[in-house]
């Protein structure tokens, strides 16, 4: 089964993430948390990876049995999910103000880029279709939508409006990611890698075969010093994504 929010039993996953549920009597001493098992796997991920993130691992962080663990958290889909929830709980969120609408879905924008790029494992667990409903997503999900408010848009808009620009936000930073774990997989910068692989390049590069991509290529290698850059395509990025929303936000109540 692959590591995804939503993937473990729904009824027991909610119930953990509402507090509903005590652990069995056979555990360990009530110092013991799920509390403490959630930020001990939280640590692990942050450290380690999400692969370091096993049952047996943070029982070992924790100084308890894998046994133990279990029952406390039945196993490591509901424990993604506990992660996940623990973090949106404790996002900051200021209130809003009276700043313009794009102010407002640029620091939502903002807020989960700097989660994801801290928590840089969440890309690849964090699904926007089946988020754990705890009270920490719900929070955040509140929160969010409260930055739409007083726009002349319909709920069902709001909801895709607010998935539209996560989505641009969680697409930037896994290829952050990615591009992160390039340069660790390799051990050379993209620099390095781009002079150490000049030669065959130089095959690839035929500009009478293709004009454009040499040329752009060349344009966009001199300007930012690499293929990709993670600043410019977030800016860019960003803005191309309120622009797009502008056309339902601001357009003539005629046309709505």
């Amino acid at each position: 089964m692959a590591d995804r929010t939503g993937s473990g039993e729904p009824s027991r996953t909610l119930a953990l993430l509402w507090g509903q549920v005590a652990p069995a009597r056979k555990g360990p001493a009530r110092s013991l948390t799920v509390e403490k098992i959630v930020d001990a796997a939280l640590t692990l991920a942050d450290e380690q990876g999400l692969a370091a993130v096993t049952v047996r691992a943070v029982a070992q962080a924790v100084g308890v049995s894998p046994m133990s663990v279990y029952t406390y958290v039945p196993g490591k889909p509901e424990l993604l999910d506990l992660m996940v929830d623990a973090l949106y709980l404790r996002m900051v969120r200021p209130k809003w103000g009276e700043v313009p609408w794009r102010v407002r879905l640029t620091a939502v924008a903002e807020m989960n880029r700097a989660l994801l790029r801290e928590h840089p494992w969440l890309t690849e667990i964090a699904a926007l279709s089946r988020p754990p409903l705890g009270p920490g997503v719900m929070a955040k999900y509140e929160y969010e939508l409260s930055a739409f408010d007083g726009l002349v848009l319909s709920d069902v808009d709001v909801d895709a409006a607010l998935t539209f620009l996560l989505g641009f936000v969680q697409g930037h930073c896994r290829s952050v990611h990615d591009a992160e774990r390039s340069v660790t997989d390799t051990m050379m910068s993209d620099a390095e890698w781009w002079e150490a692989n000049q030669p065959l390049l130089a095959l690839a590069f035929d500009p009478e075969a293709y004009p454009r991509a040499v040329r752009i290529g060349a344009a966009v290698g001199e300007a930012q010093q690499s293929a990709w850059d993670a600043a410019r395509a977030w800016s860019f990025g960003l803005e191309r994504t309120l622009d797009g929303l502008a056309a339902i936000i601001e357009r003539p109540a005629s046309g709505r």
